[in-house]
């Protein structure tokens, strides 16, 4: 689509920050959080108002699940009603909105990758946040993306990457769980396909798209593949685990339910599109070159 200036919220955010360089082609108004308070409805509309983007992309988002079961009203501010009067003043404007959603709308216990049609059924609060944020957007009527996405991490930012590395420097050894089910999802490579995808975009279809890494694995397979990859890129500093224990998401309660599968079916996207996102195990490789250069 023609997007002459796009207004991307959320830029100290992994996926905002890696947006900043693969849309390096558009005129890009980036706002952190402190820049663009999304707790705030009336600096949002005054924002949007002043700025008169053509394209608005939302990465920005509450994203501490299990703080969110005690902190529900700060959740669905930022998760639901802020996206609601961004899409509504984004539709006064002429403008289209992509915006970010996560696999914590499903409930997790299908036995195959969830496609877009599937029954939604949130089981936090976090989950049930981001699902009303799409039904507000939808209910506007504005051309519209909301892209559906599971465990990202990256380079930059606070994530299970950048967490597995910390603790696996610290730790002769580490228990992660086992049971649980997904792709992990790089913000590297939701930047990049996100560039593709305005380009193939008319601005007029909309919908919900699945968008994350090919491929499933689990959060344990996932740490023990960080490792692994990391030494033999030869990063420093040297990590000092020696051993990963497999554990059950029994063995370590949160405050909030998680998914026990979060596989997210990317077909539709392919077709609609022609995107398809790299391997995790790609998706990871690239990030620990980012992570190498810093």
């Amino acid at each position: 689509m023609k997007s002459n200036r796009i207004l991307l919220t959320g830029v100290n955010g992994q996926v905002g920050h890696a947006l900043l360089s693969t849309l390096s082609n558009f005129t890009v108004i980036g706002l952190s959080r402190h820049e663009l308070d999304l707790t705030h409805p009336e600096a949002i509309r005054q924002t949007i108002r002043q700025l008169k983007p053509d394209l608005i992309i939302n990465p920005a988002a509450y994203t501490a699940v299990d703080q969110a079961e005690t902190d529900s009203a700060l959740a669905i501010a930022i998760n639901t009603v802020a996206p609601k009067v961004i899409a509504e003043e984004a539709s006064k404007i002429g403008a289209a909105l992509i915006h970010f959603s996560t696999d914590y709308v499903y409930e997790g216990t299908k036995l195959s990758p969830y496609t877009e049609v599937d029954a939604v059924n949130p089981q936090s609060v976090y989950g049930r946040s981001k699902y009303d944020g799409e039904m507000a957007i939808t209910a506007v009527g504005l051309p519209h993306l909301i892209l559906r996405t599971s465990w990202v991490y990256g380079a930059y930012g606070h994530n299970f990457l950048k967490t597995i590395l910390r603790l696996a420097a610290q730790r002769d050894q580490l228990h992660i769980v086992a049971d649980q089910h997904g792709a992990p999802t790089s913000s590297m490579s939701i930047a990049i396909a996100l560039a593709q995808l305005i380009a193939e975009w008319d601005g007029k279809r909309s919908g919900i798209y699945h968008l994350t890494n090919a491929g499933s694995t689990t959060w344990y397979a996932f740490a023990r593949e960080i490792v692994r990859q990391y030494i033999a890129m030869q990063l420093q500093p040297a990590l000092k685990v020696t051993e990963i224990k497999a554990i059950t998401t029994a063995d370590y309660p949160t405050p909030a339910s998680r998914p026990a599968n979060s596989c997210l079916d990317n077909r539709q996207l392919a077709q609609d599109f022609g995107i398809s996102l790299p391997s995790w195990q790609e998706g990871l490789q690239a990030e620990m070159k980012l992570l190498s250069l810093q």
